[in-house]
């Protein structure tokens, strides 16, 4: 199953603390396949990422099935590592 990763535009940030980075090395790691849906830097242009989570921060996570899973960076990555994501969409 794919997923997309809903994350800024500063796609060549690849810094350890950069939360985009830190969620995506996440999915990287753990063999998970994904889109990058690369978004606006503006908090207030961020409609599709508020209309799915409630929330408009980075990163955010949409499975095939419409659900989102949103986090902070650090709790999404423990999640993929641990290999929970899946439960998040209610999938496992």
């Amino acid at each position: 199953m794919a997923v997309k990763l809903y994350r800024c535009s500063v796609q060549w940030s690849k810094h350890r603390r950069h939360p985009c980075w830190v969620v995506e090395n996440a999915l990287i790691d753990a063999g998970i396949k994904y889109e990058r849906v690369p978004g606006p830097v503006r908090k207030s242009k961020r409609d599709v990422i508020f209309a799915g989570s409630g929330q408009r921060l980075y990163p955010a996570i949409q499975f095939e099935n419409g659900s989102w899973y949103r986090e902070e960076s650090s709790e999404m990555a423990r999640t993929i590592t641990e290999g929970w994501l899946m439960d998040r969409a209610g999938l496992a």
